[in-house]
């Protein structure tokens, strides 16, 4: 276990960021043969990778932090899980899957790239790497839609954004009053990080039939987030996925 123990504030906080990249992994791989080109489902199949790679990464963290590895990897109910709500529940159309996994993996990564702590010195640097090109593609890909299918965007812009929203977390998080800024575990403020998120996907869809729903500050209600979950309700992700994150289903392969 590590010499420089986290605040516990902290240890969530990592703890919904690898949750989420792994639940990322999952809907990349769901989708990474259904998209309308070859080269949409390399991006997918190289991105599940390297989500993958990154919570292998954030666990190690997590477990120096005192975290069991079996419940890291393989014991929990999905009601333990703290992924963003966005990915609770596989998207139906392409056109929602690109918002899914776009407004959260730019989530993540916001969070991720706020951190300052020795623990993660060159880790969020190296993941950094990997995340431009995910973020590239998603954002081209989403400035085609928005011309080819705009409703379609919109709808999951709706739908989604209050769940990105929530993951990232409510916007009375200031400067002042971010536990983790206040603890110098993060270098920006909540509310900071969400202004960069929604002014990005403002710039990204100007000029488009597409309309970014307002930055709505009572999303998520303060008083009933739930912060170690970083989410608004006490939603999970379905039982199915949960077992195929787990491997559970192939254990009874398993050579002894």
């Amino acid at each position: 276990m590590s010499d420089d123990n986290w605040p516990e504030s902290a240890v969530d906080y990592i703890q919904a960021i690898a949750d989420t990249k792994a639940l990322l992994g999952q809907r990349y791989a769901e989708w990474m043969l259904q998209g309308p080109s070859l080269e949409d489902d390399i991006s997918g199949a190289s991105n599940a990778q390297d989500e993958i790679g990154q919570v292998r990464q954030l666990f190690r963290k997590l477990e120096d932090q005192g975290r069991d590895s079996d419940w890291l990897e393989s014991e929990r109910e999905p009601d333990e899980y703290a992924n963003a709500e966005t990915l609770d529940e596989r998207a139906t159309t392409w056109p929602s899957f690109m918002v899914q996994v776009a407004l959260t993996d730019r989530a993540a990564w916001l969070l991720l790239d706020a951190i300052d702590h020795p623990d993660f010195t060159g880790m969020v640097q190296k993941m950094g790497e990997d995340e431009y090109f995910h973020l590239e593609h998603h954002d081209a890909r989403l400035e085609s839609l928005a011309n080819s299918q705009p409703k379609a965007v919109e709808a999951a812009l709706e739908t989604y954004l209050p769940g990105a929203l929530a993951f990232i977390g409510p916007a009375t998080y200031g400067s002042d009053d971010d536990p983790l800024t206040a603890a110098g575990f993060t270098d920006r403020a909540v509310a900071e990080i969400r202004g960069a998120f929604h002014e990005h996907y403002v710039a990204l869809f100007e000029g488009t039939n597409v309309a970014v729903p307002s930055l709505d500050d009572s999303v998520p209600d303060p008083s009933t987030w739930n912060e170690t979950r970083r989410r608004r309700n006490g939603g999970h992700v379905e039982s199915d996925v949960v077992r195929e994150l787990q491997g559970i289903s192939n254990k009874e392969y398993v050579i002894e």
